[in-house]
């Protein structure tokens, strides 16, 4: 309906309001009360479910043998000072974060106190953000033996039988950006810039600023000493590269040997190295290689390496594997670019029946294909050739990518090992081992169901 024309003098009309179903004095509305005081008899055992991958954790923690993390405890029975917390509980958080795929100590230390089943593990027992970081990476040797130990408990069992064994590399993001890679010039004057901020720093020690707390002032310190100690790793790690980028020149001609550009080195993580990646860029990472067991998919044995190429990998993580089982595999799938013919000949003469993909000749002038043995090959090449060319090895060697990958797409997507939160070689190999310990106890469980 049109509204009446306005007149002038007159007052704007406005536009009539519903009238509302019920008064507003005798609406009745639930609203939100949170100063109730409620007691509720409930200890934190009744909190996590019987079926929870918490209560599994630190079931089979049990199973395992913890002796070497509880020698390193100075803290004594009527000594001074505060109770050490406990490693097993230390541990079981860190496998119950690695199996819902969380690798941030921070946030880990924030779900032990909101968290019920991160407060179940944790047990009321103290630690804080600090702690978690520094126990992670600092029990290397520790958590390799427990590797070793899951590995034997799934033999124990006939869930692991080394009848095949696939081995596989994936290159995960280092905890290093792409612009923090210096040249030797530059890595110089960093450290002379590093240097002078700790010199700097003690002097300011003598007469301190009011406006700045102890704790900032330490800080600072802590920060200034960390970043000189990375600068003079990577000034250390420059001579290795240099050496590489001149055998490269050497091998060019005089015209290519420029655009060869000079060794970089992180000063964020001197032991990152620029790695092609799968979506073909260039970034830093580190070449993770894991060997799995084709029955149970548990994790064989873990290598951290820092080549861009996995040539020449296979023969160590073999040794590894038979270090932790005391015997060889009887077959060995790897890709292209792990098979070399010194690892196959090396794996031969253990026994160890090797399947890779031939790759074709470069040319084919010779009339030779890539399954006729070369002048220069051993008996072992020549034979591995030769049953790569019939439908039985090619068959067996397709099984490569649902052992391997399958382990390393669990690692990738379930765990969270897409990018690295630890730097240097040792960090990162800690944090592998406890993911391939965890990895193996899910795989205990899941078998074992």
């Amino acid at each position: 309906m049109s509204q009446p024309p306005q007149l002038p003098g007159m007052p704007e009309a406005r536009a009539k309001q519903p009238e509302p179903l019920v008064a507003p004095h005798a609406q009745r509305i639930a609203r939100a009360v949170r100063d109730q005081i409620e007691l509720v008899p409930q200890s934190l055992e009744d909190r996590v479910a019987a079926e929870h991958p918490a209560r599994a954790i630190w079931m089979m923690l049990d199973r395992l043998e913890l002796g070497a993390f509880y020698t390193q405890i100075r803290a004594a029975v009527d000594g001074p000072g505060r109770p050490a917390s406990d490693p097993r509980v230390l541990l079981g958080l860190w496998m119950l974060a690695t199996v819902e795929g969380i690798g941030s100590a921070r946030r880990l230390a924030r779900l032990t106190e909101e968290h019920d089943a991160y407060r179940w593990l944790r047990g009321g027992v103290p630690l804080n953000y600090h702690l978690l970081s520094d126990f992670r990476v600092a029990h290397q040797a520790e958590v390799d033996e427990l590797l070793t130990q899951s590995i034997a408990l799934l033999l124990a069992e006939e869930l692991v039988t080394l009848e095949r064994v696939a081995q596989d590399g994936v290159r995960v993001r280092a905890a290093a950006g792409a612009s923090s890679f210096r040249r030797r010039v530059t890595l110089e004057r960093c450290l002379d810039e590093a240097r002078q901020q700790v010199e700097r720093l003690a002097a300011e020690r003598e007469a301190p600023d009011t406006t700045v707390s102890r704790k900032q002032e330490a800080a600072r310190e802590r920060a200034a000493q960390d970043r000189l100690e990375r600068v003079e790793r990577a000034l250390e790690a420059l001579p290795a590269l240099e050496a590489i980028k001149e055998q490269q020149r050497k091998k060019l001609s005089k015209a290519r040997q420029e655009r060869v550009k000079e060794a970089r080195v992180s000063t964020t993580d001197p032991e990152a190295h620029v790695m092609k990646r799968g979506d073909g860029g260039f970034r830093p990472a580190f070449n993770i290689q894991l060997a799995t067991d084709g029955a149970g998919r548990a994790i064989l044995g873990v290598e951290v390496s820092q080549q861009g190429s996995d040539g020449g990998l296979v023969a160590p993580m073999e040794a590894q594997v038979v270090e932790r089982t005391g015997q060889h595999p009887d077959e060995y799938l790897i890709d292209g670019g792990l098979a070399t013919r010194d690892d196959i000949t090396t794996l031969a003469a253990h026994a160890v029946t090797v399947y890779a993909p031939v790759e074709p000749p470069r040319t084919t002038t010779s009339g030779r294909t890539a399954y006729d043995p070369r002048p220069d090959d051993s008996p072992a090449v020549a034979a591995w050739r030769a049953r790569m060319r019939t439908d039985d090895g090619k068959a067996v060697y397709r099984q490569r990518s649902g052992i391997a990958e399958w382990t390393n797409a669990q690692l990738r997507v379930r765990h969270g090992l897409q990018r690295l939160t630890v730097r240097g070689v040792d960090r990162v190999t800690s944090v592998v081992l406890l993911l391939a310990v965890t990895h193996n106890l899910l795989r205990y469980l899941a078998l074992t169901a």
